[in-house]
């Protein structure tokens, strides 16, 4: 497995989880991706990161179905809406995604994006669930810097433990200054959408050509195993692509074996320029 992440509590998991994002929405694929989520667990990948945004909780109730059975093996994570995010739509929210997972905690609770409810009252009803035993802990999505900075001026706003954002060569503008300022004050990053959404990256003539210089035990490196190989070589980061089937969940967790080299950072660094100024922080 790959290297684990530690939170500033001192839990670890292991840097390479599973979302799902657009799973649970079709009947028919159901089965394969209780699978694939089971398999995954199998191989040790104890991150599953779902939302209840995702199908109107759908996505959620796939998830409770994946982990019967097994949920002391698991990390869960989910989000709430802004739009549920004052002090009573977060209580009623929490109990809403545990009904659907089928459990009685999450270890992890984000704040899906900003919406217009103060962060103050957010972070309270946040606090209040850990008090209750209902989250383990509790962090946010998609923040920038200033929404980081503006999080740690509230109540309790210095108990955030995770910021889940966008994050992949196609998507850099973070490492300018929101990977380092998040990694200083004990935050672990959490990135989605690790390997691009649509094709498009993993078409790119750069990761073909990393890619034919490794092997690992799924057979000939594959683009999509050297993009998330290189979202993975940053420390303290949680890669958590989504693998609907057993064969691309088996390619994902065989890419924490590829060690690129730096001649392979300096190919992908000319198709794929880090950033040399501030940029906003980019969302899908």
């Amino acid at each position: 497995m790959s290297a684990d992440v530690t939170f500033r509590n001192g839990d670890k998991v292991p840097a390479l989880g599973m979302g799902t994002w657009n799973m649970g929405d079709s009947a028919a694929r159901r089965a394969e991706e209780v699978a694939s989520l089971r398999a995954g667990i199998e191989l040790g990948l104890r991150v599953i990161d779902t939302a209840e945004m995702y199908g109107n909780g759908r996505s959620e109730s796939l998830v409770g179905e994946a982990i019967a059975g097994l949920r002391d093996r698991i990390f869960l994570v989910t989000k709430v809406l802004p739009s549920n995010a004052s002090r009573k739509g977060v209580a009623r929210a929490c109990r809403d995604s545990l009904r659907r997972l089928g459990t009685d905690h999450i270890d992890l609770y984000l704040l899906h994006w900003r919406g217009s409810v103060p962060l103050s009252e957010t972070v309270e009803a946040f606090e209040t669930l850990r008090d209750e035993g209902l989250i383990g802990r509790w962090g946010v999505s998609n923040f920038d810097v200033s929404d980081m900075t503006e999080l740690e001026r509230a109540a309790g706003g210095d108990q955030c433990v995770a910021n889940q954002i966008l994050y992949s060569l196609e998507h850099r503008g973070v490492e300018f200054d929101l990977l380092d300022r998040d990694r200083e004050n004990q935050v672990v990053t959490m990135a989605y959408s690790p390997i691009g959404q649509g094709g498009d990256l993993l078409r790119h003539e750069a990761l073909a050509t990393v890619a034919k210089r490794h092997k690992t035990s799924s057979g000939d490196a594959t683009p999509a195993q050297i993009a998330l190989a290189w979202v993975l070589r940053r420390p303290g980061v949680i890669a958590i692509p989504k693998a609907s089937s057993g064969a691309h969940l088996r390619q994902n967790a065989a890419a924490v074996e590829i060690r690129l080299s730096d001649d392979d950072l300096a190919v992908l660094d000319k198709a794929f320029p880090p950033p040399s100024r501030r940029v906003p922080l980019e969302m899908i």
